[in-house]
């Protein structure tokens, strides 16, 4: 709010700028301060890389983009994946060298290193590509970079829809203001209500899921499935929201994925803006459906193994993609609605996906790849053993409750939120009334923050 105040204070678009870039640096380094200088790092050499990559030709466009991308990626890997790395190879270093002690590192990840990361590359290739002009304005671009609302989980923007924003000078209006500020109220619901409530179910099944029933289990994992689309949609609507209200467009991320009527589809409606990252950045260059049914199938399969890698270190996370990307080079197109049955069947294939989905959130919320199929064979052997679920049954059917109210409104109105003034304020009391007295205030982060 008070970053809104004195955005619309400014009456030079020149110091909006340099006040939002103070703001997001302020944000960022309430984390780990000293992180900031990574940013700073990769801003710098990408800032140059745009200039010089649009200036020149032939092979010094391509050196200074592949300059551009390891010093990106180089980051990504060393902070993200060394210590994994290195635990893959020593059964084979320990094996040969006995007494030699591999050098781990003692770190801690920087928030949102994956999307930032992606954010910054799509710049350079953009202008490699012809299709973005070299921002030449460096506290512009750093700001692109750096952007608070969407730095720490997305989405993950691209140059073309951001960076002339910040050129344009943004008068203040009301309806944004106002349409802003429900959807972030509507972001903190899905958030404290919702997420931060099925989270006590899911942490307890994951954590006891060798004592517990398999109806226990099912639930669990499914409200896992609930808890990781409200808690990172809902901070997607928090970002957008406290972007709208400068008058600031980011893009939508999700499109309701439950009620996808295929795997196919549904990675059409979730995490839009990684999605089409991969599809640009690396499904087309490896040549799409250009190249024959097999390779196409190929080169899908290699997206969402590199999604699954992108998401973390962990076995876990490269079967998550791996399971995903067979199941949509199996099942590449959603069935088609029919006449008879239309919505009958249309329920049906919306569950049935659900259930999938869910069965492949279980080794994205496991700790290894063991804890995951012993969680799935438990479930499917219909063992018996504690129905406790964290919460009392009342609790739960709360959450239920509320989750089931989520998904109607955002499936009849979608992104749209309050128009009318009157309707406005009686939304923004009946939300911030029931964000305090439902609300589970706790130390839960995003999810989405480790990535």
């Amino acid at each position: 709010m008070v970053v809104t105040i004195g955005y619309y204070q400014l009456k030079k678009q020149n110091a909006r700028v340099w006040l939002l870039l103070l703001a997001s640096c302020y944000f960022y380094m309430t984390f780990v301060p000293v992180y900031v200088l990574i940013l700073l790092f990769t801003i710098v050499i990408d800032y140059f890389a745009g200039i010089v990559i649009s200036s020149s030709s032939g092979r010094n466009r391509k050196l200074w983009l592949v300059v551009s991308i390891i010093a990106n990626s180089g980051i990504l890997v060393f902070y993200k994946y060394f210590n994994f790395l290195l635990s893959n190879i020593e059964p084979i270093i320990s094996y040969a060298f006995p007494h030699y002690d591999l050098p781990y590192l003692n770190i801690i990840l920087p928030i949102g290193l994956s999307f930032h990361t992606f954010q910054a590359m799509s710049y350079t290739i953009e202008v490699y590509r012809g299709k973005q002009p070299p921002e030449r304005n460096f506290v512009v671009y750093a700001l692109y970079v750096m952007y608070f609302p969407q730095l720490v989980a997305g989405p993950i923007e691209r140059p073309q829809n951001m960076l002339h924003q910040f050129h344009e000078f943004k008068q203040y209006d009301w309806n944004n203001l106002k349409e802003g500020l429900a959807r972030m109220m509507w972001g903190f619901f899905k958030k404290v209500i919702i997420a931060d409530r099925v989270a006590i179910v899911a942490d307890h099944a994951f954590a006891n899921y060798g004592s517990m029933s398999s109806g226990a289990l099912l639930i669990g994992a499914m409200l896992y499935s609930i808890q990781i689309y409200c808690d990172f949609s809902g901070y997607s609507d928090i970002a957008l929201g406290s972007s709208q209200v400068m008058g600031i467009r980011l893009m939508e991320n999700f499109k309701q994925p439950y009620m996808a009527r295929g795997i196919s589809e549904f990675w059409e409606r979730w995490h839009v803006s990684l999605s089409t990252w991969f599809r640009d950045y690396v499904y087309i260059p490896l040549g799409g459906n250009r190249k024959g049914e097999v390779r196409r199938r190929m080169n899908v399969f290699i997206v969402f193994l590199l999604s699954g890698l992108w998401h973390g270190a962990n076995w876990t996370f490269i079967a998550w993609g791996a399971i995903h990307g067979v199941l949509v080079t199996l099942f590449p197109k959603t069935p088609a609605d029919s006449v008879k049955y239309k919505y009958l069947k249309r329920a049906i294939l919306i569950a049935v996906n659900f259930i999938l989905v869910t069965f492949c959130w279980v080794f994205f919320r496991a700790n290894n790849i063991s804890e995951a199929v012993t969680y799935i064979y438990d479930i499917l052997r219909l063992q018996g053993g504690s129905s406790y679920l964290g919460l009392s049954v009342t609790e739960v059917l709360f959450a239920a409750l509320f989750t089931v109210v989520m998904m109607v409104r955002e499936n009849k109105y979608g992104n749209h939120f309050i128009s009318k003034d009157l309707l406005f304020w009686v939304y923004m009391i009946i939300m911030i009334a029931f964000c305090y007295f439902f609300g589970v205030f706790g130390e839960n982060q995003f999810i989405y923050f480790q990535f």
